[in-house]
């Protein structure tokens, strides 16, 4: 059993170190939204381009973040993290220094892989390290310490981008990761399958030989980056209406399909069918393709409208959307409190309905947008949305299925959301008749963000009605989250798996 004490010097050491590797992917999905204007106009690089720069991170990382926690459990916690950091760092690295957009391009979906590697990992290291006594508080430290990172990112972005540039945006994990990785080795103990390894600074040889006769699902996981991957470059490029493109998506189709079959039959699968024969589970994560949808394409088009339309500097566009993670870091943990006990069908109804409010808020912002009349009472009504639903919403997913599953139902209901996200941005501009250069005018996107703010009201009206018609009340034998602070904008928190 795990005995480290959160008050020791060790435990104090476990806690900046996953910390410090997890907010390095957290900052990455805020403040790449902020710097792309610069992006595109120093890489002279059109829309589609710009929806690839988030896109091609989001493919892998939701699509490997489930094979990275089952990576971890075999090959070590801490030695998976460690790569996941030292990838990330690496393919970052690529990022600052790209040349083109091509690269810019590969070098994200190369920092996706480091950060399906290390998120898992950062949180497993906290339940396989500490006493449980402890753990729980660790937890909570973790989840409000990482939410910190994501609300200072829109913030940090823009100063960087205002400043020494946008490159500095991704060149900012190197010197961060050169601070975890010995910190990682030094001080964190190694374990596997819930099993300690080694201390910290010794070898951990064995974590390859425990539980060495489990069989990966590579071929699952590849599947499904691959449909993802097809599906969203069809959806990019659809406006071309050509024939590789009706290829491409029939082939992401067949992939998703493939997918399926594979997962059924694979005796160790990614992603175990049989876990949405809970008909709430499966409920919930329809609910949140609808709401992580409409979160994903509202912040990708924000930070576009309020730079390219309303005038905006990067760090003024940063700033501006601090609200909605504050907002989510004070009173998330008092709405799951009050969910627990009027249950979860009126947040998760009344939160999606709100959130499609300020929506429609956001079609007052144009030219010249004052932020106190017009940009922050938007902000206001969505941070309110997502207080009320994002923590009853993570509560449900884990009491939908038995206890000893809630790791995975977490981890799946997070890819979900990710999956959910990367094609909101890569449909919203399609739906919205956004033109490959419709960025680089301030009249075209302005007319495009007002018909795409409805489109992503309806979604969420969508996951609304869905959720009044569905969600129940759990039982009281239910499993309760143990991250109760959140400030996650783009994805609910990962919950850790009680098999450690």
């Amino acid at each position: 059993m795990p005995d480290i004490r959160l008050s020791s010097a060790q435990g104090k050491w476990i806690l900046f170190t996953t910390v410090l590797g997890s907010s390095m992917v957290m900052l990455d999905s805020t403040v790449v939204n902020v710097a792309l204007p610069r992006i595109g106009r120093d890489l002279n690089a059109d829309l589609a381009t710009l929806q690839w720069t988030v896109n091609a991170y989001m493919v892998t990382l939701a699509g490997l973040i489930l094979l990275g926690g089952s990576l971890g459990d075999l090959y070590g916690r801490r030695r998976i993290f460690v790569l996941g950091v030292i990838w990330f760092a690496t393919a970052s690295l690529l990022c600052g220094l790209a040349p083109g957009s091509t690269v810019l391009v590969a070098a994200r979906a190369l920092q996706g892989i480091g950060g399906a590697l290390l998120t898992p990992g950062s949180l497993a290291l906290i339940q396989a390290s500490f006493h449980p006594d402890d753990r729980g508080r660790a937890v909570g430290l973790w989840s409000g310490f990482g939410g910190i990172g994501a609300a200072v990112g829109p913030f940090l972005g823009g100063w960087l981008v205002d400043g020494a540039g946008w490159r500095w945006v991704f060149l900012l994990n190197v010197p961060l990761a050169l601070v975890c990785v010995p910190v990682a080795l030094r001080h964190v103990p190694e374990s596997t399958g819930g099993v300690p390894l080694a201390g910290p600074g010794e070898a951990g040889g064995a974590a390859g030989k425990v539980r060495a006769h489990r069989h990966f699902d590579v071929l699952g996981a590849a599947l499904g980056a691959v449909s993802l991957a097809l599906v969203t470059y069809a959806l990019i490029e659809a406006r071309s209406g050509s024939l590789a493109v009706a290829l491409t998506a029939t082939a992401g189709v067949a992939a998703a399909v493939a997918f399926v079959y594979v997962e059924k039959r694979v005796p160790d699968p990614m992603m175990p069918l049989g876990i949405f024969a809970s008909r709430q589970f499966t409920a919930v994560n329809l609910v949140t393709l609808c709401v992580y949808a409409a979160f994903g394409g509202f912040f990708f088009l924000t930070a576009l409208q309020l730079q390219v339309v309303a005038g905006y500097s990067p760090l003024r566009a940063g700033t501006a959307l601090l609200p909605t993670t504050v907002l989510m870091l004070l009173f998330s943990a008092r709405s799951g409190a009050l969910a627990d006990r009027i249950g979860p069908r009126v947040p998760l109804t009344v939160g999606p309905l709100l959130c499609a409010g300020a929506m429609l808020l956001m079609l007052r912002v144009g030219k010249d947008a004052d932020y106190v009349t017009d940009v922050l009472p938007a902000l206001l009504v969505m941070g309110a949305g997502m207080v009320t639903l994002v923590a009853p919403l993570t509560a449900t997913v884990l009491a939908s299925v038995d206890t000893s599953r809630a790791g995975l139902a977490s981890g799946i209901n997070n890819a979900a959301a990710r999956a959910a996200g990367l094609i909101a941005v890569a449909a919203l501009p399609l739906l919205a008749g956004m033109g490959p250069e419709a960025y680089r005018s301030a009249d075209a996107f302005d007319a495009a963000f007002r018909r795409a703010m409805p489109i992503i009201a309806a979604v969420l009206v969508a996951g609304a009605l869905l959720a009044f018609a569905t969600v129940r009340r759990p039982g009281p034998e239910c499993r309760r989250p143990e991250c109760r602070t959140h400030g996650f904008v783009t994805t609910p928190p990962l919950e850790p798996d009680q098999r450690a």
